[in-house]
């Protein structure tokens, strides 16, 4: 590069970020390695959450006669993906819960206070970063902006988690830098339970996850250069072996990841809850 050329800006995804946290390797072979190593056929629980993100955004494209609980699960079979389950009985069970969970949910959401946004992406450029991300949900409640985030996991969320997100503190700033309105309500949505939690940030509480995140990114870009240079010789990716290794999509091609015990099974997240 030449002398006092700027370094260029790291692009990327909240998940991008995380994934380079959660273990170099996965985030090698994930967004660097090509051809790309082939993952594991996708998850019920993943096909579960994307029918249910899908169902709760076009609900608000119904007319407004149709924009009902009802017609959000009805929605769910439309959406519904035959993928991941054990079989086609345990597919039609989830498909079933799934749209009474979207049905009990839309009950306390009123049609006629139509989001600002929905899937609404959102970027900003901060120090070495280019974030781009995309918010299930942007309330605009009496001149507050809220970022809302729909959840389906096992485990409804708590505060802390909602206190502590990164993807939701940087959503928020860059809803702020966008829309020039101070951004500080972030809330997770538990779908099957209808559980929202939820937290208030400050501009300060922002200031340290956009700080976070470009520190992310720094060592992220720097890595992404080497490999540019030395490929998978590279030794800024290694594995991090843990309990994640049983769920992740890219075990087959790592021998460390294998050795941690056992895979989770396509239908797993399933038989371990109960909403």
């Amino acid at each position: 590069m030449f002398s006092g050329m700027p370094e260029p800006l790291y692009a990327a995804s909240p998940s991008r970020l995380l994934a380079w946290l959660d273990c170099p390797r996965r985030y090698r072979m994930q967004y660097l390695d090509v051809p790309r190593p082939v993952p594991r056929p996708q998850r019920a629980h993943t096909s579960l959450g994307i029918a249910t993100h899908n169902a709760l955004r076009d609900w608000w494209d119904l007319p407004d006669g149709r924009r009902t609980p009802a017609g959000g699960g009805r929605l769910v079979e439309d959406a519904w993906i035959d993928v991941g389950f054990r079989d086609a009985a345990q597919s039609r069970t989830w498909r079933d819960r799934t749209r009474q969970h979207v049905t009990a949910y839309l009950e306390r959401v009123d049609p006629w206070r139509v989001p600002r946004g929905i899937e609404r992406t959102v970027a900003m450029v901060t120090g070495p970063l280019r974030l781009t991300g995309r918010v299930d949900r942007l309330d605009d409640r009496d001149g507050e902006l809220v970022v809302v985030d729909y959840k389906t996991s096992r485990r409804p969320p708590t505060e802390e988690d909602a206190r502590t997100s990164l993807p939701l503190a940087l959503y928020a700033a860059s809803v702020w830098k966008m829309f020039r309105r101070p951004t500080f309500r972030v809330e997770l949505h538990h779908v099957p339970t209808g559980a929202i939690v939820g937290h208030t940030h400050t501009p300060e509480s922002i200031a340290r996850k956009v700080d976070e995140a470009q520190s992310i990114a720094r060592d992220a870009r720097a890595a992404d250069a080497e490999y540019a240079t030395q490929g998978r010789a590279s030794d800024r990716f290694p594995p991090r072996p843990s309990a994640l290794c049983a769920w992740c999509d890219f075990r087959a091609h790592c021998p460390e990841g294998q050795a941690t015990g056992p895979e989770k099974s396509g239908w797993a997240a399933l038989e371990e809850t109960a909403p």
